[in-house]
């Protein structure tokens, strides 16, 4: 009983907020408005909004979805694009990954990078002849430019990076 009224409690704002006049409240300067709710029950009462802020999500770095989806993100890009080959198995991969990440995002827009999963895009990692992983193409005006094989640390991955974006 008593972790009922528990979860209620914690539940009730989640469970009873509904949207004013069937759509959410537009986001201004950052900030989302919301209703509050009393905590002690299902229903709610108009109260003041309360303010929630917000981030901007990033999105220099993208999952591709199939060949025409890479075409399109990817080879018609008018921003450099840092490809990387990768396996859900590879244990480098899952090192490079992250680090590769961290450092587009730094380039601030410049570059982005777009994530290919050799066991589903088999056909993919054919045409740029991706023979071992992590592989990492620097695609620039839809031509390949710069490649390499393997880890690479921070300081690499920055010149490669400085590289591409000329």
């Amino acid at each position: 009983m008593a972790q009922r009224l528990l979860l209620r409690r914690f539940l009730a704002p989640v469970i009873a907020r509904k949207p004013p006049q069937g759509r959410w409240a537009p986001l201004t300067s950052g900030a989302l408005q919301t209703s509050q709710c009393h905590p002690g029950g299902l229903a709610a009462t108009p109260c003041p909004a309360q303010t929630i802020h917000t981030t901007r999500v990033c999105t220099t770095t993208f999952n591709i979805q199939d060949g025409p989806d890479f075409q399109d993100r990817v080879v018609n890009s008018d921003t450099p694009v840092v490809v990387d080959f990768h396996a859900r198995w590879c244990g480098p991969c899952k090192i490079l990954g992250p680090r590769l990440e961290k450092m587009v995002a730094k380039q601030h827009g410049k570059v982005v990078m777009a994530k290919v999963d050799i066991d589903d895009h088999t056909d993919l990692a054919i045409e740029y002849e991706v023979s071992a992983v992590p592989t990492v193409l620097a695609i620039k005006n839809g031509d390949v430019v710069d490649k390499f094989v393997g880890l690479k640390d921070e300081d690499q991955l920055e010149a490669f990076l400085k590289k591409l974006i000329g």
